[in-house]
């Protein structure tokens, strides 16, 4: 039996060891990822995220955590993003692991412990995912987590230094038709 993944809230002293995974998946991620400045893969930068982060998820609209592999130790990222209240009850999920973490179905696992969060305790309807049209891994991953294909978003996101297209995703929640 695969060890489970630990979700847990981000926390601001995540900040070095984030900064050292990020460091050291830099080219790995690189292809799926926004342009950042040299910040980004400091300490610093990613205190700088950590407190932004956690300033969402005090308005609401950010669930922030960290991944952490089978022996405790850091192993990515994963958040729900742009979480709406009212009549939509819906996020955006984004993820990424360090290099040394992928190919053992952790991220599959990661995504499924927050769609649990998401439609249980956050009581959300809707939780939406995108990835570059490429990323196949990503996809494989959505799909064993129930999501499916809704739309293709032309240029949708700068990633790796143009504007790239991204395959759209989504998954309801299991009681998705009995209402609010």
């Amino acid at each position: 039996m695969r060890d489970e993944p630990i979700i847990r809230l981000l926390r601001r002293e995540d900040a070095p060891g984030l900064a050292e995974l990020l460091v050291h998946s830099r080219a790995f991620l690189a292809p799926y990822d926004t342009d950042h400045d040299e910040t980004w893969f400091s300490v610093a930068g990613q205190q700088e995220a950590a407190a932004r982060a956690l300033d969402q998820l005090e308005l609401g609209t950010q669930y922030p955590a960290v991944i952490l592999g089978s022996r405790g130790e850091l192993a990515g990222r994963i958040n729900l993003n742009t979480i709406v209240r009212g009549g939509f009850q819906s996020c955006s999920i984004g993820y990424w692991l360090d290099r040394r973490h992928t190919g053992r179905g952790l991220a599959t696992r990661a995504v499924a412990r927050m769609l649990g969060l998401a439609f249980g305790e956050l009581g959300l309807h809707r939780v939406e995912a995108g990835t570059l049209v490429s990323n196949a891994a990503s996809q494989k991953v959505l799909h064993r987590n129930g999501f499916e294909r809704f739309g293709l978003a032309p240029q949708y996101l700068w990633i790796a230094g143009r504007w790239q297209d991204h395959i759209l995703f989504q998954r309801l929640a299991p009681d998705a038709g009995a209402g609010r």
